[in-house]
């Protein structure tokens, strides 16, 4: 992982962020001792009960892959390596933890004093009690380690502190300091100061500086112990402004990455040294203990401290306060200026504060300040400062404090304080005296009231604002925004009377601008219009304290909610579409914000160098827009544990779930340690989540009723500046099936109910054609009947008579006439016979036993070519099977009906019918004629019923018929009944049955 910045040495120790975690509240089980970081970006802290593991906002026991807790041991020391790795000092030996196997490296009892990594990535420790005599430094090989003693040049038998110098020598402290290399000579220091303490420490810690020089922390304090630098072949006590390291008891050292040393001690706290100065930070700063035990600096820069009592993380914030702590003479700023020359002036109580290179000086009534309250600051441009003191209006000049005069040469008396002072462009020096029941403007110029103008229109006026075309803008407490020009005064209400509508806060901006902090928003006044940017707008607060814009035009605001900042051409689209959402910067709490109101005039500032200063009644604040260090590191992501019904699982791959899982809970993280509570997650659960879900700075996914599948949850995340790790952490995993779910359960359910579909589809059918065969059967016998009846009676009638009628012929008297009427009559009966016979066959002819409905369709062709000169062909295809006698008649019907409208209706030249045995019976007529009209075709022509007879025999045998008709094609009618209707395919003993029951039927009726 690529390292952060360092906390800003230039800082003092009480301006960082500070965070402390307590033994007293339960974060440890004991004393904490040492703390590191491995690669996979974990914080690990050992303590003298075991080793934590730390991702920000939880703490948790450590534990090996198969689960297991480390060993509660006292730990001394941790070293996270650059291969990943996590090795561990204990008073038994030394252990390495690498992807949560557990390698242990001395079965003799070793006690470990320090870890440390060369720059070749070897590790190093020293060893305090030494039972196997083989050397108090040993380096780690493989899984043994290599230990060195007297007989490679190390002459001591145990070693405590240890480090490795920027020319390769390695440092050894024990009761005398040793300088080593592999292979070559050694060399050692403070045996005078150091041989009376054999047997005990010595040398406790060690720290490489630049150039082979070391800082070294002897046991006790005095002339010759302490805190000693090594520089150039001699040692010397550390001595710079604010520390002598004679006097301070040392505990640890830690070089930071902006070359600071940081000092932890035994019982005086923590000290930081940076160009020669010292900074210190106690108990009584906030430390969680004055006994330092171990010091270290994360990836993103932090600095982490163990203590007795807990462990304190100090770290940057963009947001810089300055305080009692750092110089302030008190904790009451009224008000904050920048003047020219880089120094900022704190209005405060009882005394007018200066803040110069990060350094406060106070000017109090001992000093010459001759009052009590600083309220209102202004320089004009002859660099001279203007206050308002108690009810005073002052300029200091030179060391010196002169008081504004009268126009008759007598001190200025304001009766109230002075809230506000602004200077125009004609040199004019304006000041606004708020008393308890008046409001007075004055003019002044060459340090004289020139003008006094009462402010008695204006309720509660507080704010001033030099206008660049001449005059002022003057603004109440409450909502009147008034512009002072030429004598004349303007006033305007932005909230017509809303009295929880207060201005609290005026700047100026170029040509006839203003812009107003509200408690309702951002108010901009432009040529005669003004427009209230608020939280329909994207801002995440309404109130705002203060504000002032940056070198590059982007406006700040001191709100309630934090410090905000809009960049110049968001306001100007905002400005254009007052609907437009502004994007906002929001520097919080967490980034070192405390905004609140101020008391007077200027509660904002910027500095030449770009610097912008705020007031809140209690600090100043600063923020530098062109140094806003950012965190650039991208958190590492991982998944650490899986609860499926509340059982715990570690995440990794390939992950099995039991069946019928109902409640999943996925619990990941993520390692930036700047400030936890800003890290921000995205995850989706691939085979579920269509997209991303948003769950904040949530560090849960839970799911609920998961079908069995195979998943792949993955899940980013940004740090507090919104950097992302895109990459994240991916964890593939699968529910299994229960015997219910499983492929081959739900094959089975389907095959069974296509097996059931089918069969009530099948018995539908066979009571379907059962139905039908029945009314066919009633329909046969009716017709067999009325044939015999026709046959017996009106057939044999019509020949009796045309017997009778011959043989009157041969008899008759009157030859002639009886020959006549003889002649009539059998012409008369035969037609009628003829016809009778006609009607007979056409109510028998499917009935003959040949059951041949080819023939009959080749009849109707023949019949058709007697009427019309159309060509026509037939094709039968398959092979012919036994028909119901009554289905085969409506097939008959339906083809002769349309093989006689082709010939008579078509106009057509040519016909092909065809007649099809397969599955299903099909008979198919398509002719090349003028085709049907539509109307016809759905409705039917007057007085005539042949489609419609056609389409109501194919209902009722169950057929599909089809009729496709088109002027440049032609007609064709397709019919299709299925063959489970039409053909007999049934055992013969229900044939024989169905035959034996028509003919019982058919007996009675017979001669």
């Amino acid at each position: 992982m690529k390292p952060g910045w360092s906390v800003d040495p230039n800082r003092r120790i009480s301006q960082y962020a500070h965070t402390v975690w307590n033994v007293k509240d339960g974060a440890f089980d004991d004393t904490p001792n040492a703390i590191a970081q491995t690669k996979d970006g974990y914080l690990w802290i050992g303590t003298l009960a075991g080793l934590l593991r730390f991702d920000g906002v939880r703490f948790a026991p450590a534990t090996t892959a198969e689960g297991q807790l480390f060993p509660r041991v006292p730990i001394n020391n941790l070293l996270g390596a650059s291969d990943g790795s996590l090795w561990i000092g204990t008073p038994s030996g030394l252990s390495r933890l690498k992807e949560r196997e557990l390698l242990n490296y001395s079965s003799t009892p070793v006690g470990i004093s320090s870890i440390i990594e060369d720059h070749t990535g070897t590790v190093w420790v020293t060893r305090y009690r030494v039972t196997d005599g083989k050397g108090p430094l040993c380096k780690a090989t493989g899984k043994e380690l290599h230990c060195y003693g007297k007989a490679d040049g190390i002459p001591v038998e145990y070693g405590v502190g240890l480090t490795e110098d920027s020319l390769g020598n390695f440092w050894v402290g024990s009761y005398v300091l040793t300088r080593w290399r592999p292979g070559s000579s050694s060399k050692t220091y403070f045996e005078e100061e150091l041989t009376h303490l054999k047997g005990r420490p010595g040398v406790i810690d060690l720290a490489a500086g630049p150039a082979g020089s070391v800082w070294a922390v002897l046991e006790g304090v005095g002339p010759k112990l302490g805190v000693r630098y090594f520089s150039g072949q001699s040692w010397n006590s550390y001595v710079v402004h604010g520390f002598d390291g004679a006097k301070v008891k040392g505990h640890c050292l830690l070089v930071d990455r902006d070359h600071a040393l940081w000092i932890g001690t035994e019982n005086q706290g923590l000290y930081r040294i940076h160009d020669g100065r010292a900074d210190h930070f106690g108990s009584a700063d906030g430390l969680s203990s004055d006994s330092v035990n171990g010091l270290f600096q994360d990836n993103e820069g932090n600095l982490w401290v163990t203590t007795d009592w807990g462990v304190d993380l100090f770290r940057n914030t963009p947001v810089i306060s300055f305080s009692t702590r750092e110089g302030l003479s008190a904790g009451s700023t009224h008000s904050i200026l920048a003047s020219h020359d880089g120094s900022v002036w704190v209005g405060n109580v009882g005394a007018l504060d200066v803040i110069r290179n990060g350094e406060i000086s106070n000017i109090k009534s001992r000093h010459g300040l001759p009052g009590e309250v600083v309220q209102a600051l202004f320089e004009d441009k002859s660099g001279h400062l203007w206050l308002g003191l108690d009810d005073k209006l002052m300029v200091y000049d030179n060391g010196k404090f002169l008081e504004v005069k009268n126009r008759d040469g007598r001190a200025l008396a304001t009766g109230g304080g002075v809230s506000a002072i602004t200077g125009d462009r004609e040199q004019n020096i304006w000041a606004m005296v708020s008393g308890p029941r008046t409001h007075h403007l004055f003019r002044i110029r060459h340090q004289r009231v020139r003008e006094e103008i009462p402010l008695a229109g204006i309720a509660y006026p507080e704010w001033l604002a030099a206008d660049p075309r001449g005059g002022i803008w003057i603004a109440s407490y409450g909502d009147v925004l008034a512009s002072y020009r030429d004598g004349h005064l303007e006033a305007t209400s932005l909230a017509h009377g809303d009295r929880s509508f207060t201005i609290q806060s005026l700047v100026a901006d170029g040509g006839n601008s203003v812009w107003a902090a509200t408690s309702k928003g951002l108010v901009h006044w432009s040529d005669g219009r003004w427009k209230l940017l608020d939280t329909q707008n994207g801002l995440p607060c309404s109130s705002i304290f203060s504000l002032i814009k940056d070198d590059d035009g982007s406006v700040w605001l001191y709100a309630q909610c934090g410090l905000l900042t809009i960049s110049g051409p968001e306001l100007n689209r905002w400005w254009e579409r007052p609907d437009h959402k502004v994007a906002v910067t929001v520097f919080d709490s967490l980034d070192g914000a405390q905004p609140r109101r101020g008391r007077q005039q200027p509660t904002a500032a910027k500095s030449p160098s770009g610097q912008l200063w705020f007031v809140n009644n209690t600090v100043a604040q600063m923020v530098d827009p062109n140094h806003l260090n950012r965190n650039e590191v991208p958190p590492p992501v991982h998944i650490e544990e899986v609860l499926a019904d509340h059982k715990g699982y570690l995440a990794h791959n390939d992950l099995r779930l039991p069946a019928l899982t109902r409640d999943l809970e996925i619990d990941y993280t993520a390692l930036s340690f700047s400030a936890p509570k800003k890290v921000r997650f995205r995850y989706k659960l691939e085979g579920r989540d269509g997209d991303w879900q948003e769950p904040g700075t949530r560090r849960q996914a839970i799911y609920s009723d998961l079908p069995p599948a195979r998943y792949r949850f993955r899940v980013i995340a940004c740090n507090n500046e919104g950097v992302w790790n895109t990459d994240g952490a991916s964890l593939a995993f699968s529910v299994a099936p229960a015997w219910y779910q499983t492929s081959a359960f739900r094959s089975l359910c389907i095959g069974s109910v296509i097996f059931l579909v089918w069969a009530i589809y099948r018995l539908r059918v066979r009571q379907v054609a059962n139905a039908m065969s029945v009314r066919f059967d009633e329909r046969l016998a009716e017709r067999t009947r009325m044939a015999r009846e026709l046959h017996d009676t009106l057939l044999q009638t019509i020949q009796g008579s045309k017997l009778v009628a011959d043989d009157a012929l041969e008899k008759s008297s009157d030859p002639v006439r009886t020959r006549q009427a003889l002649e009539h009559l059998s012409d008369w009966l035969g037609r009628a016979a003829e016809e009778g016979r006609a009607a007979l066959n056409s109510l028998r002819t499917s009935t003959t036993q040949r059951n041949d409905l080819a023939e009959g369709f080749q009849r109707a062709i023949q019949e058709c070519r007697l009427h019309s000169p159309i060509e026509a062909s037939f094709a039968v295809a398959g092979e012919m099977q036994d028909m119901h006698p009554v289905v085969r008649d409506e097939v008959f019907r339906i083809g002769y009906e349309a093989i006689r409208n082709a010939c008579a209706h078509s106009h057509g030249s040519r016909m092909e019918v065809e007649l099809t045995y397969a599955q299903d019976l099909t008979v198919r007529v398509a002719d090349n004629g003028v085709g049907i009209a539509p109307a016809v075709l759905d409705q039917g022509r007057d007085g005539h019923f042949g489609l419609q007879g056609m389409r109501e025999r194919a209902a009722r045998i169950g057929a599909k018929l089809t009729i496709v008709s088109s002027g440049e094609f032609g007609t064709q009618i397709t019919a299709v009944v299925p063959g489970s209707i039409v053909f007999r395919r049934i055992g013969a003993s229900r044939f024989w049955k169905i035959k034996t029951r028509l003919k019982r039927k058919s007996r009675p009726h017979q001669n």
